[in-house]
């Protein structure tokens, strides 16, 4: 199918795998995945039960995904990711920290997202997404009018979307286009409002890695 087809979903991801999943984690695909795999059913479940719930988008290794659960035993917390290595360490996290809050989506996050209900979710999380730094690759960036409209959509009056990266291009990129949809409130006053982590945050490996060319931004941004 051609990038021009009506149908066609742009790539907004790398690699689904780089090395072959350690034996206990690839049981974990056996055996808990299908037990917390956010498909139709399981979703509706969740949001037909009255709890809280949020949603990470791109979890990398789970880290971030696994800790907000534990910290949040209220909340139930979604995660997408097509990356096969990152959801194998997601189960592990999962699984050693016997967490019955969490469901897991091996895939894109898109067709998940367009098939939510108006206003159903409190919080989204997209955390050091792939930043496609070249110019000619921006189009597969995650955050693209479409996508923030969709947010806007899905979350309830006051939800929140929490974007954090540590590319200066992709930060100016999403601030752009979140301060152009006028169903999104930026509160931040300075400086430090960006460049501090929020004290909910949970640093993980990735961002540990400097991997991109300025330091880690956060940006919330506040349905009205």
């Amino acid at each position: 199918m051609s990038e021009d087809s009506p149908k066609f979903l742009m790539r907004s991801f790398g690699r689904v795998k780089s090395r072959k999943i350690k034996p206990q984690q690839a049981s974990l695909f056996d055996t808990l995945l299908p037990s917390i795999e956010a498909n139709p059913a399981r979703v509706a479940t969740l949001l037909a039960s009255g709890r809280p719930v949020w949603l990470e988008i791109g979890f990398g290794g789970g880290e971030h995904l696994a800790a907000q659960a534990a910290n949040h035993p209220n909340v139930d917390i979604i995660g997408c990711e097509p990356f096969l290595n990152g959801v194998g360490s997601a189960l592990r996290h999962i699984d050693d920290g016997h967490l019955g809050n969490v469901s897991i989506l091996a895939e894109d996050a898109r067709p998940l997202l367009d098939s939510l209900p108006d206003a159903s979710l409190e919080r989204i999380f997209i955390l050091f997404a792939d930043p496609w730094p070249k110019a000619r690759h921006n189009k597969r960036r995650f955050i693209q009018p479409e996508t923030v409209a969709t947010f806007a959509r899905v979350l309830k009056p006051g939800g929140s979307v929490r974007f954090a990266t540590d590319w200066a291009d992709y930060a100016d990129w999403a601030l752009q286009r979140f301060l152009a949809n006028a169903d999104f409130d930026w509160t931040a006053q300075s400086q430090a409002d960006w460049n501090t982590p929020p004290a909910d945050h949970v640093t993980t490996r990735y961002e540990t890695k400097g991997l991109g060319d300025c330091r880690p931004v956060f940006f919330d941004f506040y349905r009205k």
